[in-house]
């Protein structure tokens, strides 16, 4: 078998054996993605990456988003890079923008409906990046991105804001005080239309060509875009966050 047919293998590191049983049950009919093995260590399934890596890791945001983020940076540093999957029954705006920073390729909750996380694990197989959108609806509301309205000193904020800056760095690095930060940032929200920093910094990437939201009513076959438990049905307004690699 060529290496572009032969089967995406799957490895899942999860607090949880149970929940990788699942996982187990759900790839075994398919027929280009196999289950590997399941672990409850980060430090078992670097060994396995080492041995005979896999081409995905799905791994459990319940280790700690410290420990996940340094393991992930790790990872980058070795020779074998399986692609990364950060799953959990919870994921924060500032979380899932950090695991994208920080290298990961699919962002998925553990409550997604069966269809979807084999979307995510197809996308992700195929090279690309996919996540749940859940997390940004709210922050990135504007369809166009008024960057030209911006004075030259908020265009450094904002750079810098897409850079991952805190305020008060923020104001160091441009030798301002922290109240002229945040008089330049709510004037960027009113400008762009955009709601929170961690909106910019995803608008950022769309616009650097590292992220893409996808949105309307028509999805791949399979995709079910629905976000609650178990559902195979479609709701109206439901999206799906893709990134080209």
């Amino acid at each position: 078998m060529t290496e572009e047919h032969r089967k995406k293998t799957v490895a899942v590191c999860d607090t949880q054996p149970v929940t990788a049983e699942g996982l187990r049950n759900l790839l075994a009919p398919s027929p280009d993605l196999e289950f590997l093995e399941s672990l409850i260590s980060l430090e078992a399934v670097t060994a396995l990456i080492a041995a005979s890596p896999p081409d995905i890791v799905v791994l459990d945001k319940a280790f700690g988003m410290r420990v996940v983020l340094d393991w992930i940076h790790d990872l980058k540093l070795g020779d074998a890079t399986p692609a990364v999957i950060v799953w959990g029954v919870s994921m924060t705006e500032a979380e899932a923008l950090r695991l994208l920073q920080a290298g990961a390729r699919g962002i998925v909750r553990k409550t997604v409906d069966l269809s979807s996380l084999m979307e995510c694990l197809r996308t992700v197989a195929s090279g690309q990046h996919w996540m749940e959108d859940f997390v940004f609806r709210e922050a990135v509301q504007s369809d166009s991105y008024h960057r030209p309205e911006l004075t030259p000193r908020e265009f450094q904020v904002l750079d810098l804001v897409q850079q991952g800056f805190k305020n008060k760095e923020i104001a160091l690095e441009l030798g301002i005080r922290l109240g002229t930060v945040k008089i330049h940032l709510k004037h960027i929200f009113e400008k762009t239309g955009i709601r929170g920093r961690y909106g910019l910094a995803i608008s950022g990437m769309e616009e650097r060509g590292i992220l893409s939201i996808a949105s309307g009513s028509r999805w791949p076959a399979g995709s079910l875009p629905s976000e609650s438990s178990g559902s195979s049905g479609t709701q109206n307004g439901a999206r799906r966050s893709r990134m080209d690699s």
